[in-house]
């Protein structure tokens, strides 16, 4: 679903957040390269935005993106490229990282979460590869708040979406799939439970925009 609709992603993503998803994507970098980390790995990197943005923050960190999707990587792979921007972006599986354990000092996700089959073993994977104290950094929508902002909200997201991502992509069935997504998704306090859980410690979020996204940030616990 994804690989079908890469050529028209980053376009519909600035159209269907009015371009409030850079502002979202900013503020998880900086709490990203807080503590300037050498290694940072940004899962289901999608086109790399986030991937890329960190890069430029940090140029002397190793950003490494992963993604199911080769035609998401494509054109991340093209951006980087034009932006003279090294990063890696490599084909991988959330669920089975492709990398020995204690690896990295910062694991990112954005949007991307809610797309896992196992979101449990999803977070297990991100504790396993991230460095005693390293951080984990997730962007994802939660679910439409209550009150009259949440039915707008609602309402944009069942009918408008679709129809606006359908007609400029060519697949409505993908941008059908987005709003279902985010109402099956735990809301932001089950996720900081399932968090700690698997051993994240300092767990905390924060919503933006009035609630549209949200931002947990977790540590992994020190040796």
């Amino acid at each position: 679903m994804f690989s079908k609709i890469a050529i028209r992603y980053d376009l519909l993503n600035a159209l269907l957040s009015f371009g409030v998803d850079t502002c979202w994507r900013r503020e998880a970098t900086e709490i990203a390269c807080e503590h300037s980390p050498r290694k940072v790995l940004d899962v289901a990197t999608g086109t790399a935005d986030l991937a890329l943005m960190m890069k430029r923050r940090m140029p002397s960190a190793e950003v490494v993106g992963v993604d199911f999707a080769e035609p998401m990587l494509e054109v991340g792979r093209s951006k980087a490229r034009r932006y003279q921007l090294d990063v890696k972006l490599e084909h991988g599986d959330g669920l089975n990282l492709p990398f020995s354990a204690e690896s990295f000092d910062v694991v990112t996700i954005a949007y991307g979460l809610r797309n896992f089959a196992d979101i449990r073993l999803g977070l297990r994977e991100f504790y396993r590869v991230l460095k005693p104290a390293g951080r984990l950094v997730v962007l994802e929508f939660p679910r439409p708040p209550r009150g009259l902002f949440g039915y707008a909200l609602r309402v944009y997201h069942f009918r408008v979406i679709p129809f606006i991502g359908g007609w400029i992509s060519g697949d409505r069935s993908a941008y059908a799939y987005l709003p279902s997504s985010i109402r099956e998704f735990p809301d932001p306090r089950t996720l900081v439970g399932m968090m700690r859980a698997v051993g994240f410690d300092r767990v905390t979020y924060k919503l933006q925009s009035f609630g549209i996204s949200a931002l947990h940030v977790a540590e992994k616990r020190r040796a």
